[in-house]
């Protein structure tokens, strides 16, 4: 029984799923070389494949690019305060709202901005803010 056990088990998770896993390793190794991989360490290409998962929201407040609008504008001031209030999860929600990530690329977060716009509609009341995630803007209608 255990040798079928073992057996079983080495099948399911290895030897079932061998063919799937091999095509995709050739088609991942075809646009990133190995060779390319092994200047990082463990640790370090998680960060360039995931991005990085903590953030300084006071450092992404200070990076934000504002267009029709300007730092010390009523809106923004809301904006911010409404979202230095919010939980570690609603902050990183907005994050993907307007990204499209929850986490900030790999080179790093001082280098990392989006911006903030205003949508200049004719009443701001009957519109949601929007997010266009390409170019990490969000309108926020005043």
């Amino acid at each position: 029984r255990k040798e079928f056990v073992d057996l079983y088990v080495n099948y399911v998770l290895n030897g079932s799923i061998q063919k799937p896993f091999e095509d995709f390793k050739r088609g991942f190794l075809r646009g990133c070389p190995a060779q390319s991989w092994t200047l990082f360490l463990p640790e370090e290409l998680q960060i360039v494949l995931q991005g990085q998962a903590k953030c300084d929201w006071k450092l992404l407040e200070k990076n934000v690019v504002y267009k029709q609008y300007g730092v010390l504008d009523q809106t923004i001031r809301n904006f911010w305060t409404v979202f230095h209030g919010f939980p570690e999860e609603k902050k990183k929600k907005l994050l993907a709202f307007v990204t499209g990530s929850d986490r900030i690329p790999g080179y790093g977060q001082e280098n990392f901005k989006f911006m903030i716009e205003d949508p200049k509609v004719p009443n701001p009341d009957e519109f949601y803010p929007s997010a266009n995630t390409c170019y990490r803007i969000l309108f926020l209608p005043r």
